[in-house]
């Protein structure tokens, strides 16, 4: 007889503690359909979802969360400790889709330990809760749940390292699909690969060389293998990793076969797989990223010297298995480790080679110092194009892109390029992959792919030149990147007024075209607008330096600030953005 679960009184871990093996299985079973019925309806992580539900539910049947705390890594994989922990209703109710983020979250519930939407950190994180247990000499379990293609970061090996001189309860739970977003990239993945098929016994092990006990489930979505495994470690006095092997997507054949598409999918066909909302491929409108993958697969047969690089997400900069093949050894993918991206770069230019780094903005300032001292400090002549990195990209507070220019401009010696359309940003990319003086920074706009043929084209773009892309006199409207379009717009109503305003575009917001900013000394108002942050941003550069004249100077931006869920062109007309507000707070300040 089929065991039937109501899924609207599971509202904590306590109701499911209730529970026999059997109901536990069908427990899987019903949580799996409304998760496909959500993920199909409204997009999201998928195949790491699909993939722990049987873990999930293991880990909170034995553990008594929140007493025993649970890290996350990611943390992409928890819509079904979210169905357990008293959120049902988001995920099985359409009406309340969009109630919960996508990623842990401590002001959603006190099972969500971390706000958590990067990568390789929960080890470390475990670890300094496990040593504050220690110090107040509490007795609650810690557990780690770390997938295996966030082990490539650097911050978890360092957190493997510290845990195991712990001493104490310290649990590591490996999820080990064999994928990352993509396949997996670094020696680690050997090891793993022969602890799967040795089913544990491999005398290579990693863990156990770093000082860890050692317990492995081969069927790591069969619940009562991992109830067993979980009861065996729990309350345990030293630290343990307990490797689980997982199939990613489990339950929906289409994800099964295609992990690194379903990884993270929008709204989908559930017999098909196929995207739903797919404009005709006739109609399908350009992006950067495939620009930027086809223009370097291009010039990979002009220069066999040049190389490709990513950091664990190859999709996101137009890098799909077929490129990747057709790329051969002159695309690399490091794993999730964007300090070794950045490093290695900064060797492949001492190398004499021809290195561009393709990273998406979040996650790029894991490698702030890389970026800082191996590259810049060094002047190795590598090229780093930035994915997403605009208020018009991902609006998740965890994967937010626009913080970047404020990070990056302010390095000494690295020339950060602020691209207004396709043509300009693969001019850029061309001069920056052939030049060999300095490193660059190329920062892809946000939003649609724009052509405009005619933007000023250079042959260096390593002096500051500003263009001057509409002559005027009084107000100058300088605009970085993605708001060229917007100021052209607001230049168009404040002549229909009367007056006539100059657009500039900078080309770049690391250093000042001080000849062009000169010129601008007898003029009444400068505007500024960047799709970033205005702190530390490019504007204010510019009121510095017309900070002893009578020049007034308008920076316009987003503010310092985390924002979650946001609707791009709402937070356009928060931060006065738009070409009518620019326009009127142009003329109000003219008064």
């Amino acid at each position: 007889m089929e065991t039937k679960i109501d899924l609207s009184k599971i509202n904590s871990p306590a109701d499911i503690r209730k529970m026999d093996e059997t109901e536990l299985k069908a427990l899987a079973a019903a949580l799996r359909q409304p998760l496909l019925d959500k993920l199909s309806a409204h997009g999201g992580h998928v195949g790491p979802n699909l993939g722990m539900i049987e873990a999930i539910i293991a880990l909170h049947y034995v553990f008594d969360t929140p007493n025993d705390k649970i890290v996350f890594d990611v943390s992409h994989q928890t819509y079904p400790h979210k169905m357990i922990t008293g959120r049902m209703s988001a995920f099985t109710d359409p009406a309340h889709y969009d109630d919960v983020t996508g990623y842990t979250n401590p002001r959603e519930s006190e099972y969500d330990l971390f706000s958590l939407g990067h990568t390789s950190s929960a080890i470390a994180l475990a670890s300094g809760l496990a040593k504050a247990r220690d110090l107040r000499g509490g007795k609650e379990n810690v557990v780690a749940v770390i997938g295996d293609g966030s082990l490539s970061g650097g911050v978890a090996f360092e957190g493997l390292d510290y845990g195991a001189t712990l001493g104490t309860n310290f649990i590591v739970v490996v999820n080990d699909n064999d994928m990352s977003i993509a396949e997996n990239h670094g020696g680690i993945y050997a090891d793993l690969r022969l602890l799967r098929n040795t089913n544990g016994t491999a005398d290579n092990n990693l863990f156990r060389a770093m000082g860890y006990a050692y317990r492995y489930v081969h069927y790591g979505n069969d619940i009562p293998s991992l109830i067993k495994m979980f009861r065996s470690v729990k309350d345990i006095n030293y630290p343990v990793v307990v490797h689980i092997n997982t199939m990613k997507g489990m339950g929906l054949p289409v994800a099964e076969a295609h992990k690194e598409q379903f990884h993270f999918a929008g709204p989908f066909d559930l017999q098909t797989g196929a995207p739903l909302h797919s404009p005709a491929a006739a109609t399908e409108p350009e992006d950067y990223d495939s620009l930027f993958a086809n223009h370097l697969l291009m010039r990979m047969k002009e220069c066999p010297d040049l190389v490709a690089i990513t950091a664990g997400t190859p999709g996101a900069i137009g890098f799909g298995p077929g490129k990747r093949k057709e790329a051969g050894s002159q695309f690399i993918d490091v794993g999730i480790a964007e300090q070794q991206a950045v490093a290695m770069a900064s060797g492949l230019a001492k190398g004499g080679a021809r290195p561009v780094v393709g990273l998406v903005s979040t996650f790029l300032q894991r490698a702030y110092d890389q970026f800082s001292q191996d590259i810049a400090l060094n002047h190795q002549p590598a090229t780093f194009v930035i994915f997403y990195g605009s208020m018009f990209g991902m609006n998740d507070e965890t994967h937010l892109g626009f913080f970047d220019l404020g990070l990056l401009s302010n390095i000494p010696d690295l020339l950060v390029l602020t691209p207004t359309c396709k043509e300009e940003f693969l001019a850029m990319l061309r001069w920056s992959e052939d030049q060999r003086k300095q490193p660059v920074v190329i920062r892809v706009p946000g939003g649609e792919v724009r052509s405009d043929s005619t933007i000023e084209l250079l042959d260096d773009y390593s002096r500051p030149a500003y263009e001057i892309v509409r002559k005027g006199s009084r107000v100058a409207l300088i605009c970085v990147g993605t708001f060229l379009p917007v100021m052209q717009q607001t230049a168009d109503i404040l002549a229909a007024k009367g007056l006539d305003p100059m657009v500039i575009n900078p080309r770049e917001v690391s250093q000042l075209d001080t000849a062009t900013l000169d010129s601008l000394r007898d003029f009444d108002l400068i505007v500024t607008a960047e799709d970033g942050i205005i702190d530390g941003g490019y504007g204010q550069k510019v009121a510095s330096y017309f900070g002893d004249t009578d020049v007034k100077v308008i920076n316009l931006g987003l503010p310092k600030q985390f924002r979650n869920r946001y609707n791009a062109a709402d937070l356009q007309r928060e931060c006065n953005l738009t070409p009518d507000q620019i326009a009127t707070l142009t003329e109000n300040s003219l008064k």
